[in-house]
């Protein structure tokens, strides 16, 4: 029986110094390879309002959408942690709305959710999430939700006191019950002090190497989204050129009568063939 990763395993792996990944997914194909590849945690990211929808910003994706691609998502997946980002203003209103939109993400298959910020009334939801049997990773740093706040794409934690404060923010975080914390374009040196002083596991997206785990996009970890590539994010493998040779090789095949082949096609037996020319008066 496939054993499930959960908080515990998280928290596990936290203790003994060792790694875990995360990786990105949108739709069931997608989920169910790298739930075998072994990837921990695969998080249904609002990133796939810019790299599977075309939006120019994470504020245009919201629950209904989100319902869809968890659905999906959680599907393909057996052992891996499935976690969904929600996504903006669907926790922001009321807590009453947000633990109704989190609790669905639950129904559809999501075994956590992802909440930017820490404001006392985000610290507030996360608890009643937590207290409600909803695990929540935190995310601190840059939060793309609050991209017009904050002034656009900036380094956050560059100095002592800004990681001073970013350490504080974790810490309520931490003590509102999240499982992990998201540390988003944050000093490599900054993020190993915070993730040296906290009890949870710190996630990096472009944070360095000393945090617990690693999270990248999976388009830009296969190369497929190729309008912007973050410092961070290292690419694997370049299925945007590998999709375009296909696709121009399926062209080509279908205009000059390559494809589909004689082993393509179905058939009929020789009495089936007789009847039809017989019906059709070729015969």
């Amino acid at each position: 029986m496939i054993k499930k990763v959960s908080v515990n395993t998280i928290q596990k792996i936290k203790n003994n110094g060792e790694k875990f990944s995360v990786l990105t997914a949108y739709d069931y194909s997608t989920a169910k390879y790298l739930d075998e590849a072994g990837i921990d945690i695969i998080l249904i990211g609002d990133s796939l309002a810019m790299v599977a929808l075309g939006y120019d910003t994470t504020h245009k994706i919201g629950v209904d959408e989100m319902s869809i691609f968890t659905k999906a998502v959680a599907r393909g997946v057996s052992r891996a942690m499935v976690v969904t980002d929600m996504p903006f203003m669907s926790y922001n209103i009321d807590i009453e709305s947000a633990l109704t939109n989190v609790c669905n993400m639950v129904k559809y298959g999501a075994n956590a959710v992802k909440i930017e910020g820490c404001s006392d009334y985000i610290l507030q939801v996360i608890k009643r999430c937590v207290e409600s049997g909803v695990p929540v990773m935190g995310h601190l740093g840059f939060t793309p939700q609050f991209l017009n706040t904050i002034g656009g794409y900036n380094i956050q934690g560059k100095s002592y006191d800004a990681t001073l404060s970013i350490l504080e923010q974790a810490k309520k975080l931490e003590e509102a019950g999240v499982f992990s914390i998201v540390l988003e374009m944050v000093p490599e040196e900054s993020a190993k002090y915070i993730t040296e002083n906290l009890k949870v596991a710190t996630i990096s997206c472009g944070a360095g190497r000393y945090c617990t785990g690693q999270v990248m996009v999976s388009d830009d970890m296969l190369g497929k989204f190729s309008e912007f590539k973050p410092k961070f994010a290292r690419k694997y493998g370049d299925m945007r050129s590998l999709i375009l040779d296909c696709a121009k090789q399926y062209d080509y095949d279908v205009k000059h009568g390559l494809y589909p082949s004689d082993d393509e096609v179905f058939k009929l037996s020789e009495d089936e063939l007789k009847q039809l020319k017989i019906h059709s008066g070729t015969i």
